[in-house]
């Protein structure tokens, strides 16, 4: 089981990173990936706060935790820089904080997060058709997602994502200890969001070859 969105105190989550990864070894997952807010004002301390943490993280642990971060509010023409600096210091996952109904998130931002060096784009609710297919073209996941407000549009996000042939991918974005939920509870968010379980198995087979690409097996 793998989540690759979720927070930690080096954002505005309240759990250390080493807290994180233990709460999700318990509640049944294998890979996670610390995603913290960042924008020009924070992402150098931030990206080198957790990659301090991951380069000490032990190997042989029985949670992989990977280095991120998600590029959260900025302005949009500052996505595609802001992912090269993250990228080229070793960041394995990059998140782009979506359009979403519950946040006044910058009209396009979707669309500059799309045409940067992203994985994920989180919580997309106002993700249009052609928005969608170029989630398809750049191997983009779309994001399915648990988070409380930011889940009511799923299923939409689903509705483009299956029209347009994109990848989804199931998250947690989790801040706070209620937010990390078991595997089976996120599989019913994805149920509930119009996902066949042929679907989900998909959505995990397609994170599973992406991780692999990433080196992590």
């Amino acid at each position: 089981m793998y989540n690759l969105h979720c927070h930690s105190l080096l954002s505005d989550g309240v759990l250390l990173p080493s807290e994180v990864a233990v709460r999700y070894l318990a509640a049944g997952y294998k890979v996670i990936a610390i995603t913290d807010h960042v924008d020009y004002s924070n992402i150098e301390s931030t990206v080198n706060s957790i990659l301090e943490f991951s380069r000490h993280w032990p190997k042989d642990a029985k949670i992989k935790v990977l280095p991120g971060i998600e590029l959260t509010h900025v302005p949009p023409e500052q996505f595609k820089p802001l992912a090269k600096y993250a990228r080229s210091k070793g960041m394995k996952i990059i998140v782009g904080h979506g359009e979403t109904l519950v946040e006044p998130v910058i009209k396009g931002t979707n669309r500059a997060a799309l045409e940067a060096d992203i994985d994920i784009l989180a919580h997309p609710g106002l993700i249009s058709e052609t928005e969608a297919k170029l989630a398809r073209k750049k191997g983009i996941f779309l994001e399915i997602t648990s988070r409380k407000g930011h889940c009511d549009t799923n299923p939409h996000v689903v509705e483009q994502a299956l029209k347009a042939g994109a990848k989804l991918i199931l998250n947690t974005d989790s801040h706070a200890p209620e937010d990390i939920i078991p595997a089976e509870q996120l599989i019913k968010v994805a149920r509930y969001a119009g996902l066949s379980q042929k679907d989900i198995d998909k959505i995990y087979q397609d994170v599973k070859g992406f991780l692999r690409e990433r080196g992590v097996r």
